[in-house]
């Protein structure tokens, strides 16, 4: 098996981080727009750059929702990433961004 490269993603403004962010799961999480296949279960690294920040976050997850290519509906194709146990972080610092925000969210890419 060969060594999957690091997917990117950069979070352009807050409404799009609150409906990218996955708060439902332990860890938090992120939705991650791919056309590639993905297992669930499957180990990926993440590199996100967040709203007004320069600096990539790495965060190493597992796939726990997968949208394919083709899905129906307004659903966009992709995958949700349940960060990882060293990542509390990384979820601290998206939650602080979208404090106050996560309770009243519209519909996200996932659920």
């Amino acid at each position: 098996m060969t060594a999957q490269k690091a997917l990117s993603l950069t979070v352009p403004d807050i409404p799009t981080l609150l409906s990218a962010y996955m708060p439902y799961l332990e860890r938090g999480g992120m939705f991650v727009p791919v056309d590639t296949f993905y297992r669930l279960g499957q180990v990926v690294h993440l590199l996100i750059t967040l709203p007004g920040e320069s600096e990539r976050l790495s965060v190493t997850g597992t796939v726990v929702w997968v949208s394919p290519a083709g899905i129906s509906g307004r659903r966009m194709a992709g995958i949700g990433v349940h960060f990882g146990l060293q990542d509390y972080a990384v979820r601290d610092k998206i939650e602080t961004l979208l404090a106050g925000q996560l309770d009243d969210a519209p519909p996200s890419f996932t659920l």
